[in-house]
């Protein structure tokens, strides 16, 4: 049997596309990392990088590059946010003297002992925690990651962990602009509320990512909904958008931003010099202290 030729004329990358896609992909993740792969990928859409378009084709390319770069050395693999796979193993230590040092030296204040507000922020997707954690990690606000649809035990625990803690609870979340992102945070806001009422603690949501307007005045990239099932075709939109269109840098203000009306930059300052200081009292007493 004889085969007609392919009316699909695929462009190969030349050596020289290829290394000024690898070039852009090597600063903009020193530049603004840690960001996801797909992040990575809709900023090279964005900046019309050579041979990346708005399809599939574009993220593998994307996404084959950027490991091969990383294990030649060229890209550093803090650069890339990747919260998905984690080890689950108990601190352990040879000794009490040496368990008390280690304690001494990762010491950190509980920083919203004494404010007004309780805050949480909450995010769809593992990897993107890895792209909002310095934020949140640096203003001691507890990170969620709410994996799509959060079980009622997860969300039960959330609630159950404040104790006697009867602040207001604000609660900050991060989800995908299409009809499961949206369905998602719809369905935590109503776990969560409903559990925090029985404990007599009043709930606020904010949604902080991605929005309809976020989408139009951001001009971020977009993708074709899906309308496979008889929920996505209730999707009132005609695009959706990902967490991983927003350029990290951005992300990661957006979460400050809202953290900062609870815990002004000020006041961490204030918080972060006694915590320096009560570290180094401790490692004084075991002799760390340079």
């Amino acid at each position: 049997m004889i085969y007609a030729p392919s009316p699909i004329n695929r462009h190969r990358a030349t050596k020289t596309e290829m290394e000024e896609r690898a070039a852009f992909l090597i600063d903009y993740a020193e530049a603004h990392g840690p960001i996801t792969v797909r992040g990575l990928y809709y900023q090279a859409e964005v900046h019309h990088v050579p041979g990346i378009g708005k399809d599939d084709s574009g993220y593998d390319k994307v996404q084959r590059q950027v490991l091969i770069l990383r294990r030649a050395g060229r890209m550093s693999y803090h650069d890339i946010a990747d919260a998905t796979r984690w080890m689950r193993k108990p601190d352990s230590y040879d000794s009490i003297d040496a368990a008390l040092k280690e304690t001494a030296r990762l010491y950190r204040k509980a920083l919203w002992t004494s404010t007004a507000d309780y805050a949480e922020a909450w995010c769809e997707k593992d990897a993107l925690a890895g792209v909002i954690y310095p934020v949140t990690s640096e203003y001691d606000v507890p990170l969620m990651v709410a994996r799509g649809f959060s079980s009622e035990t997860f969300c039960f625990e959330a609630i159950e962990q404040r104790g006697d803690d009867k602040r207001d609870f604000h609660v900050y979340t991060l989800f995908d602009f299409d009809r499961a992102g949206q369905d998602s945070a719809r369905s935590l806001e109503e776990k969560l509320k409903r559990f925090a009422a029985a404990k007599g603690i009043k709930v606020y949501f904010h949604n902080l990512a991605v929005t309809a307007v976020q989408v139009r005045q951001w001009n971020l990239p977009t993708r074709k909904p899906k309308r496979k099932s008889h929920a996505d075709k209730k999707w009132p939109h005609k695009f959706c958008c990902e967490l991983d269109a927003i350029p990290p840098d951005q992300l990661r203000d957006l979460v400050r931003t809202a953290i900062e009306q609870h815990l002004p930059r000020r006041q961490l300052e204030v918080l972060k010099v006694a915590e320096e200081d009560e570290r180094e009292q401790w490692l004084r007493i075991f002799g760390e202290a340079e």
